[in-house]
């Protein structure tokens, strides 16, 4: 099965990762990785840190020939920034002339719990490892599974539906029409916005609500729209709680730094229904078996995939780093005190999105993975085809 590590620190030397599980024969390439962890730096909002990285993501392990080998990929992601924080992030010696240490806490952030939880008596280090930049680590790994599943045909993609107050009021008409192409399909759409939405009345009323958050001094959230293609049902288990595959998606996005909500297809409004308004019906046709004209659901019924279009929504807060202070104390003089002003964006809600695709593909492909085995590619291809079409005879009788 596949899993992944990520270490480093926000301006430390490096992000690494090592991801484990892959089979073999994946076709990757450098151009793949970085073209993602491109996607993850652009949208209008971001701060001034992505106008120094440019993050490129170095292969040092388990790739022969443009294919994986079976063995841990290791990637490596420098951090152009390091070269201004080698005094702060000195790793073995403390310089002569240490930064002051940081003692107060800012609100929404990990500072005070991390703080304590870890017994340090400055919060830097903790605002080094809870720092988004993290997810560039997780991108380049999710990144991998990802090509795993496209040589599937399974594709994941993502928009955004809402930025601070600027919404879509439904889902995107052409969203559709776009999902029969393949989920990467939305997302190619979406990243022609600044703010990678689909409406285009909600990207205007976005791109003002972040400049006006920004000539405030505050931040935006927001709301993500996720989107997995080509997964056939079955995928996932109800036997046990740690097999659900619902269960293992929502864990996998509620990790990314400030998502504070994730919900399956319309599952909020689902509950204000009754349940005649809400259950997707099935319909048998000659050529593709059961089908639903709804997908309320999302994709996923039983804690398993349905093989409709798996849909997630993940809210995000507004970034807890404000360039206008909260209300906040000094935690060496236990005196009250504003907030302190760590270089943060203004809205990072587009490239969460980026971040959101890259951590629900290791978890499809574990669920493949458990469903079908295999060790290399073309038996793992043979194998789901072979199980599609068992799919196919269930209803031809």
């Amino acid at each position: 099965m596949i899993r992944y590590f990520t270490s480093g620190e926000s301006h430390g030397p490096a992000l690494s990762a090592i991801v484990e599980g892959l089979p073999a024969g994946i076709p990757v390439t450098p151009e793949e990785i970085n073209a993602q962890l491109a996607r993850r730096q652009q949208g209008h909002g971001r701060g001034g840190r992505m106008k120094i990285e440019t993050d490129k993501a170095e292969v040092l392990s388990g790739v022969r020939f443009g294919k994986t080998i079976g063995s841990p990929v290791t990637l490596v992601i420098r951090n152009r920034d390091w070269e201004n924080w080698t005094t702060t992030m000195a790793q073995f010696e403390k310089p002569d002339a240490a930064p002051a240490k940081i003692t107060i806490p800012r609100p929404g952030h990990a500072d005070l719990a991390g703080r304590i939880k870890y017994g340090f008596d400055d919060i830097r280090p903790v605002i080094e490892r809870s720092s988004a930049r993290e997810t560039a680590a997780r991108v380049a790994s999710g990144t991998l599974a990802r090509l795993f599943l496209r040589s599937l045909g399974i594709e994941i993609g993502s928009y955004i539906s809402a930025i601070g107050p600027a919404a879509e009021t439904a889902l995107h008409p052409q969203l559709a029409s776009l999902l029969e192409k393949g989920a990467e399909t939305v997302s190619a759409e979406a990243d022609r916005s600044p703010v990678r939405m689909l409406d285009r009345q909600a990207e205007t009323a976005a791109l003002a609500a972040i400049d006006a958050a920004k000539e405030q001094g505050d931040t935006l959230g927001g709301i993500i729209e996720i989107f997995i293609t080509g997964v056939p049902p079955g995928f996932g288990s109800y036997v046990q709680h740690d097999r659900r595959l619902d269960a293992a998606l929502a864990a996998a996005i509620i990790s990314i730094q400030a998502i504070k909500g994730v919900e399956i297809g319309t599952a909020f409004e689902n509950a204000r229904k009754p349940g005649s308004q809400v259950h997707d019906e099935f319909h048998l046709t000659a050529k593709d078996g059961a089908e639903r004209k709804t997908n309320r659901a999302g994709g996923l019924e039983g804690s398993m995939s349905s093989g409709q279009t798996i849909h997630l929504r993940a809210a995000m807060k507004p970034i807890s780093s404000l360039v206008t202070p909260l209300q906040s104390f000094d935690l060496e003089t236990l005196q009250p005190t504003l907030s302190r002003f760590e270089r943060s964006d203004t809205c990072a809600v587009p490239a969460a999105g980026v971040v959101a695709e890259a951590v629900v593909a290791p978890v499809i492909a574990n669920a493949l993975l458990e469903k079908l085995g295999g060790d290399h590619l073309e038996e793992i291809r043979e194998r789901l085809e072979r199980y599609r079409e068992s799919i196919l005879n269930t209803f031809r009788g």
